[in-house]
């Protein structure tokens, strides 16, 4: 299975910020939506950054309730680690677990078309090892 048929699934939607935002703000975006990762935009298209809960974590550690008026650029992860529709989902898996990260954006030509969660990646599979279960009982009843 390739990135593209979790993202049909999923839908293609995705949370953004914009760099100079105040992390407050970046906060209250993933409260409000029950996520965990927003993809920062900038000048640079299609992405310049991505902002999860585990920078505001690091943020509000380092700097107190003074983070919540610095700006998400100060806080966001730069070196972001993107992947292609065509991407297979077990690369993806690699991925995730080798960078210890949780939310990968899908580019296609040059834009943004989604994003993929860990929690997307371990739904995959569940189901997955659901129908192998499903198929082997129904394999052994017919015997």
């Amino acid at each position: 299975m390739q990135v593209k048929d979790l993202l049909s699934k999923k839908g293609r939607e995705v949370a953004t910020i914009s760099r100079e935002r105040p992390l407050a703000d970046a906060l209250r975006l993933l409260r409000e939506r029950g996520i965990g990762a927003l993809v920062v935009t900038g000048a640079t298209p299609p992405l310049v950054g991505i902002f999860s809960e585990r920078d505001a974590v690091r943020a509000l550690a380092a700097h107190g309730a003074d983070a919540l008026a610095m700006s998400v650029s100060d806080f966001m992860s730069a070196e972001v680690a993107t992947c292609g529709e065509s991407t297979t989902v077990d690369s993806l898996m690699s991925l995730m677990t080798e960078r210890r990260i949780r939310h990968v954006p899908v580019i296609a030509e040059g834009s943004l078309v989604g994003v993929v969660s860990i929690g997307d990646v371990v739904k995959h599979r569940v189901d997955e090892l659901e129908n192998e279960k499903r198929e082997l009982i129904e394999y052994v009843s017919a015997r």
